[in-house]
């Protein structure tokens, strides 16, 4: 079902793991200022000691070996980098990442770096954060730091993580730091972010001539609530919004012409330098599938004019997300025919489930282990119809700070207990790593539910 040189891995992300947000000379980012405003984050938490990876990552490197990851998807601390996301170059937070690249390398484990997974410096904020094109530039810089320290040894890069939700959740429904609410920031955001994309891809190419880069969205199988045609039309408008947004203007060149017509002048014109750098060629899209979306038309709404729809019935995680496998298959198979069959990687897919820990930390999760196992069979149906899918990135290696949530949702194939910092594999870390050892083989295990 898996081709041999498929990669198998797990993915997290800095400001979700790390902890030692005043260690080290980092900077403050957004989400330092987000999670520490009262009413913000559940429970007031924030990700000031996490999963104290900053700390701990040796311990955890020798854990993704035991579990026999052939690579490890992890973010870089802008701030980390550079506090104020300009200028004087950290070298403490350097040496951090080229020690934990080493250790990975000498596990024999793929580093695959994000450059920016949400943790914008709170400098750049002040000046106008992703919504200032000027953004982009810093970001270019950043990037070119970054590329110098690391592109002699690591080879597989990705810009950006989920720009739809940097945007969208950011800028427009506030949910996420910096927690603006306005349209025109929000599409204004998404702009920027294609030209750091672009700008970045571009400093690749000359810095790590040998090496492979891409970006990762979120993305989802989008259907109609019913088989009327203003449902149709609707759930044509959410995808063009999800899936179209970024990564028509990345292999199209141009936002799609749905969002024209319903955004108009707000939404940014791309010139035809945008469109140099926006359209830079990569070398893989990373996606990022949870559930798909049930769309109903919806009048007396504001801009899409849409309404999300729960299905009756159907089961769902702890996120209230539906569990959905299938859409996987079809949305990879969608990108496939819609972007000339370009090279995919999942770069994130798990859930949540409200879980406990026995005394020994064991969790016996066996709705993960069954979520994963449907998605990696819809990955597989998928590689036989002509996706050429090279690899598969659980989300999460552990349990952690969980954005808004924060540590209310556990996603971790790993079980974190946050008093003592101890992991603890979980029965779908340990059905993983023998999925891992026999090169993608699923099989039916005595203690699965039928």
């Amino acid at each position: 079902m898996f081709p041999e040189d498929f990669l198998w891995g797990a993915a997290t992300a800095a400001y979700q793991i790390e902890g030692g947000a005043r260690d080290g000379g980092r900077g403050t980012s957004i989400w330092d200022t987000f999670s520490h405003t009262p009413g913000k984050t559940f429970n007031g938490d924030t990700g000031d000691l996490a999963c104290d990876h900053f700390h701990r990552f040796r311990e955890d490197v020798k854990l993704m070996k035991s579990l026999g990851l052939h690579a490890y998807r992890f973010s870089i601390s802008w701030p980390r980098i550079q506090p104020d996301g300009t200028g004087t170059v950290n070298a403490a937070g350097v040496d951090f990442y080229s020690e934990l690249m080493d250790s990975l390398l000498e596990a024999e484990i793929v580093p695959v770096p994000t450059l920016y997974h949400w943790d914008l410096p709170q400098k750049l904020e002040d000046g106008g954060g992703w919504p200032n094109r000027e953004t982009a530039d810093r970001f270019a810089d950043y990037a070119d730091v970054v590329f110098r320290a690391f592109g002699d040894r690591v080879n597989q890069w990705i810009t950006l993580n989920e720009p739809w939700c940097v945007a969208h959740l950011g800028y427009f429904s506030g949910e996420h730091a910096p927690g603006r609410k306005s349209l025109g920031d929000c599409l204004s955001a998404g702009h920027t972010l294609l030209l750091a994309h672009g700008k970045a891809v571009e400093r690749f190419r000359t810095l790590v001539p040998n090496g492979t880069i891409g970006i990762t969205d979120n993305v989802a199988a989008v259907h109609p609530a019913s088989s009327s045609s203003e449902d149709f039309a609707a759930a044509s408008r959410w995808d063009a919004y999800m899936n179209g947004w970024f990564l028509d203007p990345i292999f199209l060149g141009d936002y799609p012409d749905l969002l024209k017509s319903v955004f108009g002048d707000i939404l940014p014109t791309i010139t035809e330098a945008d469109r140099k750098l926006i359209t830079l060629p990569t070398d893989f899209l990373g996606i990022n599938y949870y559930s798909r979306s049930i769309m109903a038309d919806d009048p007396s709404g504001d801009g899409l004019k849409v309404r999300g729809v729960s299905q009756p019935d159907a089961p769902v995680t702890a996120m209230g997300w539906e569990i959905y496998p299938d859409g996987l298959r079809e949305i990879l198979e969608q990108l496939t025919a819609r972007y000339a069959k370009p090279a995919l990687y999942i770069t994130e897919n798990g859930a949540a489930f409200d879980e406990v820990a026995d005394g020994d930390g064991v969790v016996n999760d066996i709705p993960r282990l069954e979520y994963l196992k449907a998605h990696f069979i819809s990955a597989g149906e998928a590689i036989q119809n002509g996706v050429n899918l090279k690899g598969y990135f659980v989300w999460s290696l552990m349990d952690n700070f969980e954005w808004a949530f924060g540590y209310d949702r556990r996603f971790g194939i790993v079980h974190v207990d946050y008093g003592t910092q101890i992991r603890t594999p979980k029965a779908s870390a340990k059905w993983y790593a023998e999925v891992i050892a026999s090169g993608g083989q699923l099989k039916q295990r005595t203690n699965e539910r039928p």
